[in-house]
């Protein structure tokens, strides 16, 4: 994956640069021995390294702006990180930038229980949100599946869902305001705890943005009343194709599940070795959860099972206790985590509409046999956001390469069947070539043009997102103007 070449200009002002931020932030928060700086060398995507010239920690505010305004003044990039899980290389240094870890700044600010909303630090990991109001009864909906250690932050930039999307949306949808550093460390605040604003969506912007428009260093987040109760059902089947075909089914019926989650034999077999959560040995595997009072949950549960049985399944279980719940998202949790444990692999993001399910789970059979890698399909079904975990020894010469052209095949599949190339991990540098599949010139340049209002040096994670080709004179052009 081809980087812009570090900046020798950038590189001989390191002590100044490294002396000027030691001026806003406490000595242990300017990182910038090359032993330590190491620890920020990649995110989730590990296949690519490179460790920053300097790493820094503010603890608010005001020492993200006053950080920002300085590297402005420098010429210095910023890359913002959160808990650094991000799958597509989103926060991924390069030799002459600065990464700006929100991870000290995790505190709850304001909890407004009567009009349902929490304001909190970005550094905060998005379990920590829900843990903070759950005792009164509420929750926060977003849940990827590493909401154990990824940051608020993180999902802010990437636009995060999770297995409960279908339901309750992604991050956008649960996003009421931010705090924001503009990069040339001037503060900002938009949208906040009240129904949308007129004018532009300046929030939808931000919100999937990657962290090239600012750093956003508060959120005001919607939160909901807990449900009464919820109940997974967990379908095996002996087909990819008719597991896809079942799940077109329960949404063409107008069922509205608060999840559907997929899983193919690859996958089942590594979780079981790995959580042991007692799934049968079948080609697939879904578990859709409802939820609501009894009554509600019987009615939609009978009529998800009708379906299903229409496509005969192999074994068809309805959790009867928490424990059993609690057993059956085990292993949905566990998946990355136990494909971790047998191979290396890299995790694509890629959504389809849910009618082309069988059409695309066949291809990439057909492209694993193609290329000789095998493939894990674990993925939130009932939208449609796929995720392929591609197989791969990193230990071989050309494995990585071959993987990676692979990839590029199912996410250019995603786009011929009428879906997009990323659903909530972001583009970041994994599959910024491959913008040219889904825009046309004149709409890239729609878009780099906004990137130009909020960040006219192009200084905010600019190798990210946009093909490098399409913003070579943008990023060029802040260099020539140092």
């Amino acid at each position: 994956m081809e980087m812009p070449v570090p900046n020798p200009m950038i590189l001989a002002r390191k002590a100044r640069v490294v002396e000027r931020l030691r001026g806003v932030l406490p000595a242990d928060a300017v990182i910038h021995d090359e032993s330590e700086t190491r620890a920020y060398e990649c995110d989730a995507l590990t296949a690519y390294r490179c460790a920053p010239m300097v790493a820094v920690l503010p603890s608010n505010t005001q020492e993200v702006s006053d950080v920002l305004r300085i590297c402005h003044e420098e010429g210095v990039p910023v890359v913002p990180r959160g808990s650094g899980t991000s799958l597509a290389g989103g926060a991924l240094p390069t030799a002459d930038c600065v990464i700006l870890g929100v991870a000290r700044m995790n505190a709850v600010i304001e909890t407004d229980y009567d009009n349902r909303f929490i304001r909190v630090q970005t550094g905060r990991t998005n379990l920590s949100v829900t843990g903070a109001v759950e005792e009164d009864g509420f929750f926060y909906a977003p849940d990827p599946s590493s909401q154990l250690a990824c940051a608020i932050a993180g999902n802010i930039a990437m636009n995060s869902g999770g297995a409960h999307c279908l339901k309750y949306g992604v991050t956008t949808n649960n996003l009421m305001g931010v705090k924001m550093v503009m990069m040339d460390g001037e503060v900002v605040d938009i949208g906040g705890a009240h129904l949308d604003a007129g004018g532009l969506d300046l929030l939808g912007v931000i919100c999937g943005s990657e962290g090239q428009l600012g750093v956003v260093t508060e959120a005001t987040l919607r939160i909901l009343h807990k449900p009464e109760g919820a109940r997974p059902v967990l379908m095996g089947f002996d087909d990819n194709e008719v597991a896809g075909a079942c799940v077109s089914d329960i949404i063409k019926a107008g069922v509205l599940p608060v999840a559907i989650e997929f899983m193919d034999r690859p996958c089942i077999e590594a979780t079981e070795a790995f959580a042991h959560a007692g799934y049968p040995m079948c080609e697939a595997l879904l578990i859709v959860e409802v939820e609501g009072s009894d009554a509600e949950i019987d009615h939609q549960l009978s009529l998800i099972m009708e379906i299903a049985q229409r496509h005969n399944p192999v074994e068809l279980r309805q959790s009867k206790s928490a424990e059993e719940s609690a057993a059956i998202w085990l292993g949905r949790k566990s998946a990355f985590g136990a494909m971790g444990q047998i191979n290396d692999y890299m995790c694509l993001d890629g959504t389809i509409p849910v009618s082309s399910l069988p059409h695309v789970l066949r291809r990439i059979g057909e492209l694993s046999e193609e290329y000789g890698l095998k493939v894990g399909n674990v993925f939130h079904a009932g939208d449609g956001n796929m995720h392929p975990l591609i197989l791969f020894d990193a230990n071989k010469e050309g494995d990585l390469e071959l993987c990676e052209a692979m990839g590029a095949e199912i996410l250019k599949l995603c786009v011929e069947v009428g879906g997009c190339l990323t659903g909530e991990h972001g583009v970041g540098i994994e599959k910024r070539d491959l913008m040219h599949v889904q825009y046309a010139p004149a709409d890239l340049e729609a878009q780099m043009a906004v990137k130009d209002v909020f960040d006219p040096q192009w200084l905010l994670n600019p190798a990210k997102v946009f093909p490098l080709d399409a913003s070579d004179a943008r990023r060029h052009l802040a260099v020539a103007a140092e």
